[in-house]
C-alpha cells in the first residue's frame, strides 16, 4: 500500500502518513479514506475533463471548448486568420488545419473576452461586456442544454430530449452531410449558405449558395441581385446534380425532397471514415473538399475558372486564367485597396487614376478623352446595344456620353458600357473567340501610349501654356486653382479621420461684426469618383441599410478606416435644402453624443453625406431588429438614455445655435463600439431662437414620436423633442416599439405604460428585459421621468435640463405625471390631420441592418 501511495502526489503522501500514524483509525477503516483520496487524485489530475454539452448554469469562456462524443467536432471561441476579433464557431476536431464549419455570431464580432452560456429563459447567449447576444430565439421554461453532435450539429434540447433548436437550421458557409440546401416556404425556413468576406473576416460576404427560388430543381450562386452560376437540373434517375457527377455516384448519397412550397437537397457519405465538406468560398466558387494525406484536397469547384466568377476581380479590372496574378487593373486604373490587392483580395476592384474630361470639365494639355484598344478579350457584362451604321458612329456615341466607359463594335453591332466594367477577361493570344474592346481614358493616361508623332505638337502647346502662365497674375492663378479644386472635390480615400471640420475665424468671434454676414462652417467637399471607389461602386455588399431618403453604404479608406456614406435618392423628398441644412448644422455642432459629419459631395444629381462609421449600428437594431436577438443590460440602457439626454441638452441650450431635432427616434440613434449613443440625421432639424413655440405648415417627422401640438397644429418647440425623447425612453426601458404595439386591451406602448403606472404595476413594462431585481427602484424612477416627458400639454413637460438633473440626481423628488398624449389612440395615422398641413414621414433608418436570427 505504501508503494502505491508513493506514486501519488507528494502532498497526498503526507496526508496518508498522517492517517496511518493516527492509531485511532483501524485497518478496516483506513480503506475508505484511501479510496476517497485516490478518486480525488484522479479528479485533480484531470480538472479540465472535456464534455460535449453546455448545461444550464455552465459558462464557456474564451479558453474553453466542448467536443462531440466521438471527437469529430469542437465548439468554442476562435480568432480567424490575422483578425483580432473573437467568434463562437464549430470546427473539425482531429485534423491539423483548423477548419471552421459554422459560426454563431459571424456578423457580430467580439473585441474582448466573452462567455457562452444558457440564460434563465433557456436561450443560448453570448455575454460580451454589457451586451447579451442571443444565439437562439426559443421560448421554454424547461431545463435545457446544448449538445454538440458528431455530425457537427449543435442541438438545444429540453429535459425530455425534445429538440428546440439546431445549428443545422442556420448554416453559415459549409454544407456538411445531413444538412439541407433549399427552402421550406410553408414554415418560413431557408437553408442557404453565404461566403466569408475574406480569410480574416467570417462576416457575410458577397456570394450566396442557394436553391433556385423559382421552383426549378437547381442549385445556384448569386452575388447580390446577379446570378453568377447555376448548376444543371436534378435528375431523378441518377439522383445527382451535374456538379457532383465526377464522384457523386459512388461516394455521396444525395436525396432531393420536394413538396408543397418546399424544395431542399441533403446528402450523406457511404464511407463513414471519409471527411468531406462542400463550401461556398470567398472567391465565389462552390468547392468540394476531401481530407486526404493530412490536407484538404480540392476535387471540384463551380464555376471551374476564377475568371468566370462574377466580379471576382472587382470593378475595372482584367482577369486571366493562364498566369498569376489572375487579376490586374485596367490601364489608367489603380487598386482601390492596395493592401487587399497585395493579399490577393481583389473584390474592391480599381478606380481611375485621372477623371475623364467629360466628368470634370477640365482640359488636360489641350487634349480630350480618348480610347485604348484592348485586343482579344471577353467583353464586360451589362452592355447596352445601340443602332449605328459604322465604327466611327459607335465611337462618337460613347465619346459624347459622359457615363460611357468603353465600347465594342463588330459586324455593325455597337455595344457600350455605362457602368463599372465587370468581368473583362483577357484571353490567350491563340484564342479565336476574343473581341476588341475600346477603353475610355483621360488624355493624361493615354499620353504615354500614343506614338511620337504628336510630341512636337505637345511641345508647342506646353511652351505656349507656360508663356501664358507667366503673363497671368498670381492672384488669378490662385483663384482658378481654388475654383477648380472646389469643383473637383477632395479624395475621400486619402482623408484623415483625425481631421474634423474646424470653425472659421468668423465663428470663433461671433459677437464681432454683427452687421456683416457670417461665413458658414467649411466642411470637406469630396469627389464623387473617390466616394464611389471607397464604397466599391456602391456595391450591395457594402450597403448598411435603406432609409426614406436613400441608401447608406459603408466605405473604406486607403488606411483601412471606415466611413458611412448616405446617398440621397433622386426620388427622395429630401433635396439640396435638406442636405445643406443637415451638413451645415452638424458641422456647427461638436459633442460626443452627436454623430460627426466628415464631409459631403454635390456633383450633378448626386447629393451625398459622409459620416463617421459606428460599428454597432443603430439603437433600433438592438431594440427591435432581427427578432430581438440582443438583450441590453440595465447599465447599457441607462448609459444610452443618459447619453441621448446629454446630446439633446447640448442642442437645446449649449450649442452655438439652439437646434430642435424634430425627428428623434430609435433608428436615428447610432451606437459606437462602447455602446455610447450618438444622435444622427439632422435633415429635419431647425434653428430655434427665443422661447416661444413656432408654427409651420410643413410637418415632418415620424409617426409615433411626434408631439400632439406638432402633429395636429404644426406648433413645435424644444418640448417637441422632449416628447420624442420620452417615447424613446419608454422604448429603451421596455424593449417594445410604440407604433405597431400588440397587447390585448391596449392600442400603443404609451397606453400600456400609463395603465401599468396608474395600476401601481410599472415594473411589468420591463418583464422581458429586467433580469436583475437590484435595479427595480431605478427602473420605476426612469419610467416616471419618461411619463413626465410625454404629457399631453407641452408646458407640463420638463426641459432637457430638468430631465438631465432628474436622471443624475436620485434625491430629486419627482412629480406625478398626468395622462400622456395619444395613450388612447391607435397611431398617428388615424388622426385627422388638417389637409392644409401635409405630413412628411421620415423613415430614414440609415444604419438599419438585417441579421438572421438564430
Amino acid at each position: 500500500m505504501i508503494v502505491s501511495i508513493m506514486k501519488l502526489d507528494p502532498a497526498l503522501v503526507v496526508a496518508f502518513g498522517l492517517l496511518i500514524g493516527n492509531k485511532m483509525i483501524s485497518k478496516g477503516q483506513f480503506i475508505y479514506p484511501v479510496l476517497l483520496l485516490i478518486f480525488s487524485c484522479h479528479i485533480l489530475k484531470y480538472p479540465d475533463a472535456v464534455t460535449d454539452t453546455i448545461s444550464a448554469g455552465q459558462h464557456l469562456s474564451n479558453s474553453e471548448t466542448i467536443v462531440s462524443a466521438g471527437k469529430m467536432f469542437e465548439l468554442g471561441f476562435f480568432i480567424p486568420g490575422n483578425s483580432r476579433n473573437y467568434y463562437v464557431g464549430i470546427w473539425f476536431k482531429n485534423i491539423s488545419e483548423q477548419t471552421v464549419v459554422w459560426l454563431a455570431n459571424r456578423d457580430y464580432p467580439l473585441t474582448a473576452s466573452a462567455v457562452l452560456s444558457i440564460s434563465l429563459d433557456g436561450n443560448l447567449v453570448i455575454r460580451h461586456g454589457k451586451i447579451i447576444y442571443m444565439v437562439t430565439d426559443i421560448t421554454s421554461n424547461a431545463n435545457v442544454s446544448a449538445t454538440l453532435l458528431d455530425s457537427g450539429n449543435l442541438v438545444v434540447r429540453d429535459e425530455k430530449s425534445n429538440i428546440l433548436w439546431q445549428s443545422f437550421d442556420f448554416p453559415s458557409h459549409t454544407f456538411l452531410p445531413g444538412m439541407k440546401l433549399g427552402y421550406d416556404g410553408e414554415n418560413g425556413k431557408s437553408w442557404s449558405y453565404i461566403s466569408w468576406k475574406s480569410a480574416d473576416d467570417p462576416s457575410s460576404g458577397n456570394f450566396t449558395l442557394e436553391f433556385d427560388p423559382t421552383g426549378e430543381k437547381r442549385v445556384q450562386i448569386s452575388n447580390g441581385d446577379v446570378m453568377s452560376w447555376k448548376a444543371g437540373p436534378w435528375t431523378d434517375d441518377s439522383n445527382v446534380f451535374d456538379f457532383t457527377a465526377e464522384m457523386g455516384s459512388y461516394m455521396y448519397n444525395f436525396t432531393f425532397v420536394s413538396g408543397f412550397n418546399m424544395n431542399y437537397l441533403t446528402y450523406d457519405i457511404y464511407r463513414k471514415d471519409i471527411i468531406s465538406r462542400f463550401t461556398i468560398d470567398v472567391t465565389g466558387q462552390f468547392k468540394q473538399f476531401l481530407w486526404l494525406e493530412n490536407e484538404w484536397t480540392l476535387f471540384n469547384s463551380q464555376p471551374r475558372q476564377l475568371c468566370d466568377v462574377y466580379a471576382y476581380c472587382g470593378a475595372n479590372a482584367s482577369c486571366t486564367n493562364v498566369s498569376l496574378p489572375y487579376c490586374s487593373c485596367l490601364p489608367g486604373f489603380g487598386p482601390i485597396s492596395l493592401e487587399g490587392w497585395n493579399k490577393g483580395d481583389y473584390s474592391r476592384g480599381c478606380s481611375r487614376k485621372t477623371d475623364l474630361q467629360c466628368g470634370n470639365d477640365t482640359n488636360i494639355k489641350g487634349e480630350g478623352d480618348g480610347f485604348l484598344k484592348l485586343s482579344n478579350v471577353v467583353v464586360p457584362k451589362k452592355e447596352l446595344t445601340l443602332e449605328v451604321q459604322s465604327f466611327g458612329e459607335c465611337r462618337s456615341s460613347c465619346l459624347s456620353d459622359c457615363s460611357c466607359t468603353g465600347f465594342s463594335y463588330i459586324d455593325q453591332n455597337c455595344s457600350i458600357w455605362t457602368t463599372a466594367l465587370i468581368n473583362l477577361q483577357q484571353l490567350p493570344a491563340d484564342d479565336i473567340f476574343g473581341r476588341d474592346f475600346f477603353l475610355k481614358l483621360a488624355a493624361a493616361d493615354l499620353g504615354t501610349r500614343k506614338g511620337t508623332g504628336n510630341k512636337r505638337k505637345r511641345s508647342i502647346i506646353i511652351s505656349v501654356t507656360i508663356s501664358v502662365t507667366i503673363l497671368t497674375s498670381a492672384l488669378l492663378i490662385w483663384q482658378v486653382r481654388k475654383k477648380k479644386q472646389k469643383r473637383k472635390g477632395e479624395n475621400l480615400l486619402l482623408f484623415e479621420l483625425s481631421v474634423s471640420p474646424a470653425p472659421t475665424k468668423n465663428e470663433q468671434s461671433e459677437v464681432k461684426g454683427q452687421g456683416k454676414q457670417k461665413k458658414e462652417v467649411e466642411i470637406p467637399l469630396f469627389s464623387f469618383s473617390s466616394i464611389s471607389s471607397a464604397t466599391n461602386n456602391f456595391s450591395a455588399s457594402n450597403k448598411l441599410g435603406e432609409g426614406g431618403f436613400g441608401p447608406v453604404y459603408k466605405g473604406r479608406l486607403l488606411k483601412g478606416h471606415e466611413v458611412a456614406v448616405k446617398r440621397l435618392s433622386r426620388k427622395s423628398g429630401q433635396g439640396w435644402n435638406e442636405l445643406k441644412n443637415e451638413a451645415m448644422l452638424i458641422a456647427k455642432l461638436q459633442h460626443k453624443n452627436l454623430v460627426k459629419l466628415l464631409g459631403c459631395c454635390v456633383e450633378g444629381d448626386e447629393k451625398i453625406l459622409v459620416y463617421e462609421y459606428l460599428p454597432n449600428k443603430s439603437l433600433d437594431f438592438f431594440l427591435f431588429g432581427s427578432k430581438n436577438i440582443f438583450i441590453l443590460a440595465w447599465g447599457t440602457r441607462v448609459r444610452i438614455i443618459e447619453g441621448i439626454a446629454q446630446g439633446l441638452l447640448y442642442l437645446h441650450e449649449f450649442s452655438r445655435v439652439q437646434i430642435i431635432h424634430r425627428d428623434l427616434k430609435a433608428s436615428n440613434i447610432l451606437l459606437d463600439e462602447e455602446m455610447n449613443p450618438k444622435i444622427s440625421d439632422f435633415g429635419m432639424a431647425r434653428i430655434f431662437e427665443g422661447s416661444k413655440p413656432r408654427a409651420t405648415d410643413r410637418i415632418v417627422g415620424t409617426y409615433g414620436y411626434m408631439a400632439p401640438e406638432y402633429a395636429l397644429e404644426g406648433v413645435f418647440s424644444v418640448k417637441s423633442d422632449v416628447f420624442s425623447f420620452g417615447i424613446l425612453m419608454l422604448e429603451v426601458l421596455s424593449g417594445k416599439k410604440n407604433t405597431g404595439f400588440h397587447q390585448s386591451n391596449f392600442l400603443n406602448l404609451l397606453g400600456y405604460a400609463w395603465d401599468l403606472w396608474t395600476s401601481s404595476r410599472p415594473l411589468e413594462l420591463m418583464e422581458s428585459v429586467m433580469q436583475d431585481s437590484s435595479f427595480t427602484n431605478a427602473a420605476i424612477r426612469y419610467i416616471n421621468i419618461a411619463l413626465l416627458c410625454v404629457q399631453e400639454r407641452a408646458e407640463d413637460r420638463p426641459t432637457m435640463s430638468d430631465v438631465v438633473s432628474m436622471l443624475s440626481n436620485e434625491l430629486t423628488v419627482l412629480p406625478s405625471p398626468t395622462q400622456p398624449a395619444f395613450s388612447n389612440v391607435r397611431s398617428m395615422v388615424d388622426l385627422n390631420l388638417s389637409p392644409s398641413k401635409p405630413e412628411i414621414c421620415s423613415a430614414n433608418e440609415i444604419t438599419l441592418s438585417v441579421l438572421d436570427a438564430r
